[in-house]
C-alpha cells in the first residue's frame, strides 16, 4: 500500500486516497517519536522551601537536542555513505547532512543553536534573524546615537557592547550622577566625580562619538559605517565569535545595503535609520548574508520548499508533529479562483451570523487543496534522502494517540490499496500521516521504517555531555623518550589550574534557601519540584510539607497583635482568606488552626503584643563575601536575598529575631533544628544589624510542630 503518490488533480487525489512514494530500496528510514507526556505520580516534598534550578525545556528545543545528538553520533561513528564519484563508501561529513523543516523562521534558529552547542558547523538559511542578530543591533544602535545621542536604550546598548566596554557597575555609577536626566547628560556629569580610570573611559567614548557625529555630516553613509568598523575593530571582534564568518558577512551586507540606499532618492543617516525601523515594524527583513557554497563542509538547515531538486546522503525531516497552518480557513470572507467568494450571512435583527452554503463549499475546497499541497511537500521531503532518512516529531501522549488511531483504522478500512480519504482528512500533521501508513501496513510497516518511541527523560539523560576521562601523560611522554625537564614543563601546562577558578562558577546572586541546601549537600538531599498550579490538570487534594508550611506562614503574618485569639477566631481568620480568594478551600483544610492558636499563647507573642515596633515577612538583600558561603578563598562577594519571618523591638529596646519552622522534630531533639538552621539565622542577623545599625539581642526559632520557641 502507498501513501504519497502525487497526482495532478488535487481533489481527485484526496477522493481516491493517498499513496506512499516509491523510494530507493537501499534507503534506511528511522521514525523517532518523542513522547513528552509527564509522569503524574505524586511526589511528597518534605523540604520547607524549594527553588527550581533548571529552566523548563520547550518541546521544539527538546527535539532539536535529540536531532543534534543523533548527528553527533553519526559523525563520531563515521557512518559510511556511498561516494558515487569514487564508486565506494567513505566516512560521513557534515555537508552530507541536511535538516528539513516545513517552516524555518521560528524553528531553524533553535536547531542551529543546539548543533552549535555540540561544536559542529551549521548554516541556517533563515532570513528572519538578520535585524535581530547581535552584531547588526549593535551597529544600528551606534548609528542611532550618532544621529541623536539623547536615546537612552541605544546608548546603553553601545556602552555595554565591546565598542563601549563599560561594565554594569560602571553604568550604575554613571546613572547615579543624575537619576532623572537622560543617560548622555549623565555621562557628561559623571566625569566630575568618578575615578580617573572611569573618567578616561567616558572621555574616550564621548570623543569618538563626537568625531563620528561630525564625520556623518560629510561622509557617505557606507563610508561612515566602514570607518566605524575600522575605528572600533568591531568587524574583527565578531569574527572571533561563534559563526564569526557569518557575522562578518552580515556586517559587510549592512555596508552594501547602506551603499545601495545612498544611490536612491533619500540620503542621510536619519533616513536610513527610519527605513530600517519601518522595515522592522512591518515584519520585514533584509535577509541574512549567504556565506556557503556547494562544497562547504557544514550541516544545512533549510525549508522543504528550498530542498526541491536536491539530494543528500542523510536527511532529518524534523518537527513533523507541528499542525498544518489552516488559519486562512477561519477568515470571514474566503476567495477561491474557480469557485468565487464565500461569505458569512449576518442577521442584524436577530444579531446572529453563520456560514452560507457558498462559504462552506469554498472552505471545503480550500481545505482539500491545502491538504493536497501538504502531501506534495511531504513527498518532496521523503524523497530527498539517498541513504538514510530520519523522521522526528513530538507527541504529547503517544499511547493515547496511537490507541485512537488504531480505532480509526479499524473504522475506516483500506480504500482499495490506499488509505481511506476520510481518515486522511481527519489528521493534520505529517507525524499522523506517516504513523497512519506504518500502522495500516501491519506486516510491511517494519520493513518500510524503524519506529522508535522516546520518553522525555530518556532523551535528557542520553544527551548529557560525557565527562572527559583523566589521562596520565607521563607514561605516554616516556614512551616517546621525552626528557624529564620537558616532561615537567608539558605536565605543568596540561595540569594548569586557573587560580581564580571558583570565581567563574560563583553566582552573583543567590538566596538563603540555596545557601542552606549548599550547607546540607553532604546529606544528599533529594529535592523534587511540584508542577505549578496553572499547569496542573488534576484537582490537588493533598499538599506537600513545603506548601503547608507556606500556608502557616501566611496565617501567622496576618495575626493582629492587638487581638486576643481563640480557636473560633483563628478559624474565622482562615475562612476570610478563602472568601477573599487568597487561598483555596483545599488549602484551608490543610491548615492546622491549633498550631496558630498555640503560637498566640507563646512567650514570643506576648512580647510582640507589648513591643514598640513589629515587622513581619520583611525581604532583605545583603552582600556576603563568597568565602563565607563556599568555604574557599575568593575575593568576590555574592548578593543574598531572603525574607525574615518576624523581628521586633521589645519594651526594653532589645532587637529580637524570630524564624518560624514547620519541620517535624521529635521531642527533646530541638538541637537538631538549631544545627540545621543556625547558618540561616546568622545571615538574617547580619542583614538586620547592617540595615538597622543595631545589634540583635536575642534569636529564636519557633517550631510550629512542637509549639515552642527555641533560643539560639
Amino acid at each position: 500500500m502507498y501513501f504519497g503518490e502525487i497526482e495532478y488533480n488535487q481533489e481527485e487525489y484526496l477522493n481516491q486516497g493517498a499513496s506512499y512514494p516509491e523510494t530507493d530500496q537501499n534507503l534506511k528510514t528511522e521514525f523517532h517519536i518523542i513522547n513528552i507526556k509527564e509522569d503524574k505520580k505524586e511526589i511528597e516534598e518534605e523540604a520547607e522551601e524549594v527553588e527550581e534550578t533548571e529552566e523548563r525545556i520547550e518541546d521544539i528545543e527538546l527535539e532539536a537536542k535529540f536531532v543534534a545528538s543523533k548527528i553527533k553520533q553519526l559523525i563520531d561513528s563515521k557512518f559510511p555513505v556511498w561516494d558515487r564519484k569514487k564508486n565506494t563508501y567513505r566516512d560521513i561529513t557534515y555537508k552530507d547532512i541536511v535538516i528539513l523543516l516545513r517552516a524555518t523562521s521560528v524553528s531553524a534558529p533553535i536547531f542551529e543553536q543546539e548543533i552549535l552547542n555540540l561544536e559542529m558547523p551549521v548554516f541556517s538559511d533563515s532570513s528572519q534573524e538578520y535585524l535581530d542578530s547581535i552584531e547588526i543591533q549593535t551597529i544600528l544602535s551606534l548609528l542611532k546615537i550618532i544621529d541623536n545621542p539623547m536615546q537612552d536604550i541605544p546608548l546603553v546598548a553601545v556602552l555595554r557592547s565591546p565598542i563601549g566596554k563599560f561594565t554594569d557597575d560602571e553604568l550604575v555609577i554613571i546613572r547615579l550622577s543624575d537619576k532623572q536626566d537622560n543617560f548622555y547628560t549623565c555621562l557628561q556629569k559623571a566625569k566630575v566625580d568618578v575615578s580617573a580610570e572611569l573618567k578616561n573611559k567616558i572621555e574616550n567614548f564621548l570623543e569618538n562619538l563626537e568625531t563620528w557625529r561630525k564625520e556623518q555630516e560629510y561622509l557617505a553613509l557606507d563610508e561612515l559605517i566602514w570607518k566605524i568598523y575600522s575605528d572600533t575593530s568591531y568587524y574583527h571582534y565578531v569574527g572571533l565569535m561563534p559563526n564569526g564568518e557569518l557575522r562578518q558577512a552580515n556586517l559587510k551586507m549592512l555596508f552594501e545595503r547602506a551603499k545601495q540606499y545612498e544611490t536612491a532618492s533619500f540620503k542621510g543617516l536619519y533616513n536610513f535609520i527610519h527605513f530600517i525601523e519601518k522595515l522592522r515594524l512591518s515584519s520585514g527583513d533584509l535577509g541574512s548574508a549567504k556565506i556557503i557554497g556547494e562544497n562547504d563542509n557544514v550541516i544545512r538547515i533549510m525549508s522543504i520548499h528550498k530542498s526541491k531538486g536536491l539530494e543528500f546522503p542523510v536527511v532529518f525531516l524534523a518537527n513533523t508533529g507541528k499542525q498544518f497552518n489552516l488559519m486562512d480557513l477561519n477568515q470571514s470572507i474566503l476567495l477561491h479562483q474557480e469557485m468565487g467568494i464565500g461569505v458569512k450571512y449576518i442577521d442584524y435583527e436577530k444579531q446572529v451570523q453563520y456560514d452560507t452554503l457558498s462559504k462552506a463549499a469554498v472552505r471545503n475546497k480550500i481545505f482539500t487543496e491545502t491538504l493536497s499541497e501538504e502531501m506534495r511537500i511531504l513527498y518532496v521531503a521523503l524523497t530527498r534522502a539517498k541513504e538514510k532518512l530520519f523522521i522526528t516529531g513530538i507527541s504529547k501522549d503517544f499511547e493515547k494517540e496511537k490507541e485512537k488511531l488504531e480505532q480509526q483504522i479499524a473504522r475506516y478500512p483500506k480504500y482499495g490499496e490506499k488509505i481511506n480519504p476520510i481518515l486522511v482528512k481527519k489528521y493534520k500533521r505529517y507525524l499522523d500521516w506517516i504513523l497512519m501508513t506504518y500502522m495500516y501496513e501491519n506486516q510491511k510497516g517494519p520493513e518500510m521504517m524503524e519506529l522508535k518511541v522516546w520518553n522525555k527523560i530518556d532523551i535528557l539523560s542520553s544527551i548529557k555531555k560525557v565527562e572527559q576521562e583523566e589521562v596520565d601523560v607521563i607514561p605516554i611522554l616516556e614512551e616517546y623518550k621525552v626528557n624529564n625537564n620537558a616532561q615537567e614543563e608539558i605536565k605543568k601546562v596540561l595540569e594548569y589550574q586557573y587560580k581564580h577558578k571558583l570565581a567563574t562558577t560563583i553566582p552573583t546572586k543567590t538566596s538563603v534557601t540555596q545557601i542552606k541546601l549548599l550547607k546540607q549537600k553532604e546529606q544528599d538531599l533529594q529535592i523534587s519540584f511540584a508542577k505549578p498550579k496553572f499547569l496542573s490538570t488534576e484537582k490537588q487534594e493533598k499538599l506537600t510539607g513545603a506548601q503547608k508550611g507556606t500556608l502557616l506562614h501566611l496565617c501567622m503574618k496576618r495575626l493582629d497583635e492587638k487581638k486576643e485569639y481563640t480557636l473560633e477566631s483563628i478559624k474565622d481568620l482562615i475562612s476570610k482568606l478563602v472568601e477573599k480568594e487568597i487561598i483555596t478551600q483545599i488549602e484551608a483544610d490543610n491548615i492546622n488552626p491549633y498550631s496558630i492558636l498555640t503560637f498566640t499563647k507563646s512567650k514570643i507573642w506576648q512580647d510582640v503584643k507589648e513591643a514598640k515596633e513589629v515587622y513581619k515577612e520583611k525581604p532583605f538583600y545583603i552582600q556576603i563575601p563568597a568565602k563565607e558561603i563556599y568555604q574557599e578563598e575568593a575575593e568576590e562577594s555574592v548578593l543574598v536575598q531572603g525574607i525574615i519571618d518576624l523581628y521586633y523591638i521589645d519594651k526594653e529596646n532589645n532587637l529580637v529575631l524570630v524564624d518560624y519552622k514547620t519541620d517535624y522534630v521529635e521531642a527533646g531533639r530541638e538541637e537538631s533544628l538549631v544545627q540545621k538552621y543556625k547558618s540561616q539565622l546568622e545571615l538574617y542577623q547580619k542583614a538586620l544589624e547592617s540595615a538597622l545599625d543595631k545589634k540583635v539581642d536575642r534569636r529564636y526559632i519557633y517550631s510550629t510542630y512542637l509549639g515552642k520557641e527555641i533560643k539560639i
